[in-house]
């Protein structure tokens, strides 16, 4: 079994992994993180899954501890803006359908269409966002409490035990949380080395023996962690493990970002993550507690980097004047191989399917996590290898499979960008589930069967508010009677409006519980 663990590269990727080993294993393992003065992260992925939680779950850190440090906000869905046509908008919740005589919502909708908008009807989240309320109120409860899942106080839990749909996630700043977590990681005795890696050295088997830096000499390890985000440092250059691109379906592979300073307090904050159609592709807006993260996602073929930072900066508006923009090329698609002999690659280097969803930061902690639950034997059992690699490739193939939905399927198709995503290739297996989903909304059995972190309402809130692929009603439910089901949307009515009238606003909780940290 490895004892000595060397970590290259920090950022997101690298702190979270030396801060979840140490929680994980205490100082039965040595752990090493080398980390470049002179290499940048990438620094933009400040959305989350809602599954984050039971990252800081485990490294037995409170929202209190860790969010003020890092500027965070709630995230309760993400808001589509212009997917379908230029004004209309529709949320994507972390809230799963109900159901009514064996049929969810959504399909009783389809039936009776009850309302102009099928998120506002079928689900509450919606109309929080749009008050721009707290998932919790002024006592610290969560809105609803049996939503709160197995992430019992006390109880550390990983996304396997993940028995319920949290009603939330995080924005925050990914540069101050991994400062934040180097800090949590060096004081529980992880050893941090400044440096930059001049030689990867391998033994006669192609494992690695060490790598050479330029000041602090050698590094020795068993298992070794590539945190190097795109350049792939030790998993593709040292080892020559194939990069499986992702470029023929989702063309995506550049972005420009900015950093919008902006008085919250004022403008208030909208709990959720904008997703905003664009020429070439489409802008993500992120509100943490002191300014707006936003970058415009692009294909290269369709816009070039000037093109798309002036857009970015109409789009902003005049506080975008000034600001220094970020650009990034992206790379689209995953190693072939994640684990390859003694080195595991997380993050970036291991693979990225764009920003859309904000997959970046639970690739890291599934691949983390799983690397646990498969870490290496005495005998390093190559089976543990393999089941490791089967799952982060099937995760990150199911992510891309969702996201090549997201651009077939929406209704837009005012220029060769929009009208070009309907004919580019699919991934094996979803034209057949598109067919499927035309005559019978997704379900458990026909979405990308392993797990992947969407489940079936996803599908299910992108079909219908997309809007490109027709959608026959269910036949069954013209025979049933549908007054439980009216019954039901009336609810969801009536409960969004009671939260809404309850709830504290995201601003002012996150004042009061800011300011009562620092006491």
């Amino acid at each position: 079994m490895p004892q000595r663990v060397v970590i290259v590269g920090g950022g997101t990727a690298g702190w979270m992994t030396a801060s979840y080993l140490r929680a994980a294993f205490g100082d039965r393992i040595d752990i090493t993180l080398v980390e470049s003065k002179n290499v940048s992260t990438i620094g933009v992925g400040e959305a989350t899954f809602s599954t984050v939680r039971h990252f800081f779950n485990y490294l037995g850190l409170h929202e209190a501890e860790w969010m003020p440090e890092c500027h965070a906000t709630y995230k309760l869905a993400i808001r589509f803006e212009n997917w379908r046509a230029k004004g209309h908008t529709f949320y994507h919740p972390f809230e799963r359908m109900r159901a009514v005589a064996g049929f969810n919502l959504p399909e009783w909708w389809l039936h009776h269409n009850p309302g102009a908008r099928f998120d506002r009807d079928c689900f509450v989240i919606p109309s929080l966002v749009e008050a721009l309320r707290s998932p919790r109120q002024s006592d610290g409860s969560l809105f609803e409490r049996s939503l709160a899942g197995s992430a019992r106080s006390g109880i550390r839990n990983t996304m396997d035990e993940q028995d319920t749909q949290f009603p939330y996630a995080y924005h925050f700043d990914a540069t101050l949380l991994a400062g934040f977590l180097a800090k949590f990681a060096v004081a529980r005795g992880v050893r941090h080395v400044r440096d930059d890696v001049t030689q990867v050295v391998l033994d006669e088997r192609g494992w690695i023996s060490r790598i050479t830096t330029k000041e602090s000499g050698d590094l020795e390890g068993d298992l070794y962690i590539d945190c190097t985000g795109f350049r792939g440092l030790l998993i593709n250059k040292a080892l020559d493990e194939p990069f499986v691109s992702y470029q023929e379906t989702l063309p995506n592979d550049s972005a420009v970002a900015l950093r919008v300073p902006v008085d919250t307090a004022k403008r208030g904050l909208r709990p959720c993550t904008t997703a905003t159609a664009m020429e070439a592709g489409w802008t993500w807006t992120i509100p943490l507690f002191n300014r707006i993260g936003t970058g415009y996602v692009y294909s290269s073929q369709y816009c070039e980097p000037e093109q798309a930072e002036h857009a970015l900066r109409a789009f902003v508006g005049p506080a975008a004047d000034g600001l220094d923009a970020n650009h990034i090329r992206m790379r689209i698609g995953r190693s072939r191989n994640s684990w390859v002999n003694n080195c595991v690659a997380v993050g970036l280097a291991s693979g990225f399917v764009e920003p859309l969803e904000s997959t970046g930061i639970f690739f890291i902690q599934n691949a983390i996590e799983q690397l646990v639950k498969h870490f290496p034997s005495e005998d390093w059992d190559p089976r543990l290898r393999d089941a490791y690699n089967r799952q982060v490739g099937n995760v990150m193939d199911g992510v891309r499979e969702f996201l090549v939905l997201h651009y077939y399927a929406a209704a837009r198709a005012d220029n060769d960008y929009w009208r070009d995503a309907k004919t580019r290739p699919l991934p094996d297996a979803l034209a057949e589930r598109i067919e499927q989903w035309r005559v019978r909304l997704p379900d458990a059995s026909s979405i990308f069967p392993q797990y992947h972190g969407f489940e079936p309402y996803s599908y299910v809130v992108m079909l219908l508010g997309l809007g490109g692929i027709p959608l026959r009603r269910s036949s069954a439910l013209r025979l049933l009677d549908g007054t439980a089901a009216m019954k039901e949307f009336q609810l969801v009515r009536d409960q969004a409006q009671s939260l809404v009238d309850r709830l504290p606003s995201q601003h002012d909780y996150l004042a009061r519980t800011y300011a009562s940290s620092r006491t």
